[in-house]
């Protein structure tokens, strides 16, 4: 196929709508199911590089759910404890453990439930069946993978009503080193960012605390992740997965503190107030990750106030204050931060030891790096120098 004809692009209003190689080639992807739309593809080929560098980098099966051209996570296929498969709704899922690339996509859909709300997936490797069954009964606009077994194919194609989108993607497919894309009329042309991200690339270590290699692998995930999001970004990395993303700010510490706060939902959701919350009869699954998101907030009151609890639960819940998630909070260590370019303020360093960072790792380059450093050996982090900026737009 050398050409797929578009609905429309990014709004309704913009037509005709296409995607093509403009060498007149084939396209590298093969359409199983459905019509992807614009921004569709947008989602499935950068969510495609980021699940095939992190494989790449790590030797580890992965998946990403994206939305609006940004992760809203990306995770290894590790097996999930009970209460991470509780706090990601798949405790119920048999043949959990036995499915890396099923485990990888429940820790990356459950990460940021509310933002993987209608997501494009991602998967390093075939999809399974026990990968189908999950996403099949998540809200989400399509897949691609290199490749699908039958019985996940079938799965997959009976949910939308049988509209699911479904693209398969050849993996030695590699673009040309020269990209182009055009605005106002006006054509950019670059090389392409094929900047390889591994270990060696944490070496500068410049802080009194140096990284061990678990981190250096968190590292990683986050860095890969930071690749594929929409700058200026952050992303906080624990146990081989990006725990929370802070995408397209202006500002550096709005970044972090976007990040940070995704970070510890993550963290709070896993806390036993939120794994024993006994929701009324009824509730769907989207439902519950909005009450959830309230119930950690401070407008808590709106879902479990006078006699409004009975709209959401069986058992009225006791409310998780603000000192209690605090204190909670203050006990994590070992979260891992990566940056797409240099912190200009130590701010950011403060704000993210809030939420348990011990490692990071940035281009380094500010004026204020000497600031940055100390307040990282005050506070016990550990701190590498990339010295690679990390922009996606």
């Amino acid at each position: 196929m050398k050409e797929f004809e578009l609905k429309y692009g990014c709004n309704p209003n913009q037509k005709p709508a296409r995607i093509y190689m403009e060498n007149g080639g084939d396209l590298p992807v093969e359409i199983l199911n459905g019509r992807p739309g614009y921004i569709n593809f947008l989602d499935a080929f950068n969510s495609w590089q980021l699940v095939k560098e992190l494989k790449a980098a790590t030797g580890e099966c992965c998946a990403t759910s994206f939305k609006h051209v940004s992760p809203t996570s990306a995770a290894l296929g590790r097996v999930l404890d009970e209460r991470l498969k509780k706090a990601c709704f798949v405790d119920d899922i048999e043949g959990l453990d036995d499915s890396p690339v099923a485990s990888a996509y429940a820790r990356a859909r459950g990460t940021d439930r509310m933002s993987s709300f209608g997501d494009w997936i991602a998967l390093s490797d075939e999809c399974d069946a026990t990968c189908a069954k999950i996403v099949a009964r998540e809200v989400s606009d399509g897949i691609i993978a290199p490749a699908y077994t039958p019985e996940a194919l079938e799965i997959l194609k009976s949910k939308r009503k049988g509209a699911y989108n479904i693209v398969k993607v050849d993996p030695l497919y590699t673009p040309a080193p020269v990209e182009h894309k055009q605005v106002f009329g006006v054509t950019f042309e670059q090389g392409r960012n094929d900047f390889e991200i591994n270990r060696a690339l944490l070496g500068n270590v410049v802080t009194e605390k140096k990284i061990p290699h678990s981190a250096e692998t968190d590292l990683i995930v986050a860095l890969i992740t930071l690749k594929y999001t929409q700058s200026n970004s952050v992303a906080f990395a624990a146990d081989g997965q990006a725990i929370g993303v802070g995408a397209g700010q202006q500002s550096r510490i709005h970044c972090t503190r976007l990040a940070g706060q995704k970070a510890d939902l993550w963290h709070l959701r896993q806390h036993d107030k939120v794994l024993g919350l006994q929701f009324a009869e009824g509730i769907g699954r989207p439902e519950k990750n909005n009450i959830i998101d309230i119930y950690l907030s401070d407008e808590c009151g709106d879902v479990i106030g006078g006699d409004v609890w009975r709209k959401y639960f069986a058992v009225r819940p006791e409310e998780f204050t603000r000192e209690e998630k605090r204190a909670y909070l203050d006990t994590l260590t070992g979260v891992s931060l990566g940056s797409d370019a240099f912190f200009p303020f130590d701010d950011n360093i403060v704000r993210a030891r809030k939420s348990g960072v011990s490692y990071v790792a940035e281009p380094g380059g500010s004026v204020r790096d000497d600031i940055v450093i100390d307040t990282c050996n005050k506070l016990g982090i550990a701190m590498a120098f990339t010295g690679m900026r990390l922009f996606h737009h």
